[in-house]
């Protein structure tokens, strides 16, 4: 029996631009991101007659030119979209290189259960063996599919599907370019089926109230000063995120700028290199986890620097107080 409009999903694409977007450019011969227009890859989709798609574009841009900024724009337009009740879920198409980043973002702010599936490509749309368009239907099958719902924002990529809390991009250019590290993926689609493995036990959103404020990441190594740590208390940075090595042991020369910026009331979260594991008090040698709890800095547990930064500045720009009881 053919569906009838009323019974069919309904599905919003938003593009944003990447990779999944781009052109070669005449002139150069490279890829441009952001050309291609969402309605121009959906087209080429072959997507089945039961799902409805309308598409919009938010930004054209690579992503390595999105700012706090555009991570608002982004939510306000998915909250929008979502006071239709008619939708059944939405597919933000973006570049992967800080796909892990705002697909977090969105995990945090969005309180609807309607599913939010992040994707993007790692080889364009006009380049030989792309995986655009295949990331891109699976995504928009994923979207519309009742199992979804009360994940909140999921990645898709490579037919995996992965939490936007723990996925991170593994490799600069191969298609399987997206992992979650000691957590695996919490299903596949393949083909037409979409089939979930595990759930995660927690999710939480915050309400954002005020602008995104500065958060800067100071990545330690042997040997590593406290100078960008202090630079970036003076200039009126509001959160530093230190990515040091193993349980978050920072080499001690940086201790005097820490203590520096805690005093000038920036918040610092602490975080491992480490791909697996997380900062924990063991040790109680200069620069350890301990040292720098003592000193007033929030451990971040098994937080990678870049979701810690995303994840301090929603809970800087939500008022909240107890920052330590969120990490």
């Amino acid at each position: 029996m053919e569906l009838t409009s009323n019974q069919k999903k309904r599905v919003v694409m938003i593009s944003t631009g990447g990779t999944i977007a781009s052109k070669v450019n005449p002139e150069t011969g490279l890829l441009t991101a952001g050309l291609m227009t969402g309605e121009e890859l959906s087209e080429m989709c072959d997507l089945p007659e039961s799902i409805k798609l309308d598409v919009i574009s938010v930004f054209q841009i690579p992503s390595n030119r999105m700012t706090f900024n555009d991570l608002v724009v982004l939510k306000d337009k998915i909250e929008e979209i979502f006071t239709d009740k008619t939708v059944d879920g939405i597919v933000v198409t973006h570049g992967t290189d800080t796909l892990e980043e705002t697909s977090y973002f969105l995990d945090l702010t969005i309180k609807d259960s309607r599913p939010v599936v992040v994707t993007g490509s790692q080889r364009g749309p006009t380049v030989l063996g792309t995986d655009a368009f295949v990331n891109l239907r699976q995504s928009i099958l994923l979207a519309a599919n009742e199992a979804a719902k009360d994940f909140g924002t999921l990645v898709l990529f490579n037919e995996r599907i992965f939490s936007a809390r723990y996925v991170t991009k593994q490799h600069a250019s191969n298609l399987d370019g997206f992992t979650s590290f000691g957590f695996g993926y919490l299903g596949i689609v393949d083909q037409d089926t979409v089939r979930f493995y595990q759930k995660p036990l927690k999710r939480e959103t915050f309400e954002v109230t005020t602008q995104l404020p500065e958060v800067e990441i100071v990545k330690c190594s042997l040997g590593s000063s406290g100078h960008f740590i202090k630079h970036a208390a003076d200039i009126g940075i509001k959160g530093i995120i230190i990515e040091a090595a193993g349980r978050g042991h920072a080499p001690p020369a940086i201790m005097d700028s820490v203590k520096y910026a805690i005093e000038k009331g920036v918040q610092i979260v602490l975080t491992t290199s480490a791909e697996e594991g997380e900062v924990k008090v063991v040790y109680d040698f200069p620069g350890s986890a301990y040292d720098q709890q003592n000193a007033g800095v929030i451990l971040g547990k098994d937080y990678d620097s870049k979701k810690a930064r995303i994840k301090l500045a929603v809970l800087l720009a939500s008022a909240k107080e107890d920052i330590s009881s969120y990490f």
